[in-house]
């Protein structure tokens, strides 16, 4: 979440159920926040207890699979539309179909086209469903032999699900062209974000080209399982540096956190792996400035602004992360440039490198520089590093079990013995009114190791594909639980039995069986008169 947060203030150990605003008091963005994460975590909850770790509406089952062949000897998988719910978040596959556009000027509805060429062309449907290759958020790209569904037969086909922030950099729509160019935008939004991807039965370790779908089932979540635990943790505080008695008076002698504002420090991970291999990154505006790129040539790069204002602008020597709708979905991690050169006329910035190939050059894919702010060696300020370090493809190198100076007293340490994945990040408040960073502490004030706070991903198992025409499905399905309203007086109808995992013909009904099971219930439903006379009966019985 690369939003301009002051800090996020959830805790779903602490059981709150609402933010309640007081009147005459500052609001925050903390405090809405909160609000929705609350509702988002209630919501979810429920459903997963109620469906279970993944399951379909009846009738509106989404992401049914089908293998088909494709160009070029490439298999593609058809999915079908609908809803699914994976840990209790939903998931929608209906493809949106494209509006009708206004005729052109000076023809009607159904008239002739001018262009006799274009009247024997004939219409390309609108394409129903999605398929593996142009699914919205997964960008597959089949000149990429990993991105290839697998050549041999048993393979599992799963659904990948997590949420992701999106800011006006991204989609333009979000900004609200009344405030004009000068003000920043506004609120940023997050999305669920679904991929359907291939899995090798390998993977799985079952025998077999078609073993039983519990087992599948099985196996799956314990892969998905691993899969999803974070394997590694972080801890954080601030320690007065040895040179602080030589900067100005700008914060409190004692202070240990020595930066002049308050800040929002992320330190995400970079490259992936063991410690030897894993790389990180940090800001300390939560990886919030960036800057749209309005045209890519080589390793220049023109922006739509340089920001608006010093501590929010593109310096030489900064370190920029290009990013796209495509690289943010992927979730791969490409090397950081330097800029080498800022052009303030023409708004253009140059970079140590071009981009990483595929990134940053589709416009409808809006891509952005997103400033870092640790620095190379040589580059760092006195004041600002202590710990000068040698980058590695523009990230600083993970090392285990000591603490690593970020800036102005801000430390961090990372667990011995941990293994990485790209996107984890933990978040660090910085405040000047104490002088210290918020993080959680044991009685002795010693810091507590913390798992990321993200990327949180979610599987759930669609189908298992182990030879041509041959996908059995692995999806769950649930019925409403509404029924029909007996009409009163009447006793209400017996319950359908369970439904089997792949839905039934008919909707269940409510049981009207007692506790007991000694028959079925009495209905509750009565009109006035029988009342009443109920009543009369029993003041005579007595």
């Amino acid at each position: 979440m690369h939003a301009d947060l002051s800090r996020i203030t959830y805790r779903p150990e602490r059981h709150y159920s609402a933010v309640v605003a007081q009147q005459g008091r500052v609001q925050l963005d903390a405090d809405a926040n909160e609000q929705a994460a609350i509702q988002l975590f209630q919501a979810r909850t429920l459903a997963a207890d109620l469906i279970g770790p993944h399951g379909g509406p009846y009738g509106a089952t989404g992401f049914k699979i089908e293998l088909r062949g494709g160009p070029h000897e490439l298999d593609d998988l058809v999915i079908g539309g609908g809803r699914y719910y994976v840990d209790g978040i939903g998931c929608d596959a209906t493809r949106p179909q494209p509006g009708t556009p206004v005729p052109a000027a000076g023809h009607k509805e159904g008239a002739e086209p001018a262009d006799p060429d274009a009247a024997d062309a004939p219409a390309e449907p609108a394409a129903a469903t999605w398929t593996y290759w142009d699914q919205p958020d997964a960008f597959r790209d089949p000149e990429r032999p990993g991105d290839r569904l697998p050549s041999q037969f048993p393979y599992l086909v799963y659904l990948k699900v997590w949420e992701r922030l999106v800011t006006a950099a991204e989609d333009p729509a979000l900004r609200e062209v009344a405030l004009g160019a000068a003000l920043p935008d506004t609120a940023a939004r997050t999305k669920v974000v679904w991929q359907v991807l291939p899995l090798p039965a390998s993977a799985l370790g079952l025998d077999g080209d078609n073993p039983p779908a519990d087992d599948i089932r099985t196996a799956f979540g314990q892969w998905a399982q691993q899969a999803a635990a974070p394997a590694c943790r972080l801890a954080a505080r601030s320690e007065r540096p040895d040179h602080a008695d030589d900067d100005p008076c700008l914060v409190a002698p004692e202070a240990r956190y020595r930066g002049p504002e308050n800040q929002l420090y992320r330190v995400e991970v970079h490259d992936g792996g063991a410690a030897k291999d894993a790389t990180f990154k940090w800001s300390r505006e939560n990886g919030s400035v960036t800057f749209a790129i309005d045209e890519l040539d080589g390793t220049w790069a023109e922006l739509a602004s340089l920001g608006g204002d010093d501590a929010l602008s593109l310096q030489v020597g900064d370190l920029v992360e290009c990013v796209d709708t495509g690289y943010a979905s992927r979730g791969e991690a490409a090397p950081l440039l330097r800029v080498e050169e800022v052009d303030l006329p023409g708004r253009r910035v140059r970079l140590s490198d071009e981009p990483a190939p595929g990134v940053g050059r589709r416009p409808e894919l809006h891509p952005f520089l997103r400033r870092w702010d640790h620095q190379e060696a040589g580059r760092k300020t006195v004041r600002r590093g202590d710990r000068p370090g040698r980058l590695r493809h523009g990230a600083v190198p993970v090392e285990e079990g000591g603490w690593l100076p970020l800036e102005d007293g801000v430390e961090v340490y990372f667990e011995a013995g941990g293994t990485y994945r790209t996107g984890d990040f933990w978040l660090v408040p910085a405040r000047t009114a104490t002088g210290g960073v918020e993080w959680p502490t044991d009685p002795a004030r010693r810091p507590l190791l913390q798992h990321p706070l993200g990327v949180v991903v979610h599987y759930a198992p669609l189908a298992w594909v182990h030879g041509e025409q041959a996908v059995p499905d692995l999806r769950l399905a649930f019925r409403p639980l509404a029924a029909g309203i007996p009409a009163a007086g009447d006793a209400a109808p017996n319950a359908a039995g369970p439904a089997d995992t792949a839905g039934a013909d008919a909707p269940g009904t409510l049981s009207t069986t007692s506790a007991g099971g000694a028959g079925p219930a009495r209905s509750r439903s009565q009109t006035t008169a029988e009342a009443e006379a109920q009543v009369d009966e029993a003041g005579e019985a007595g």
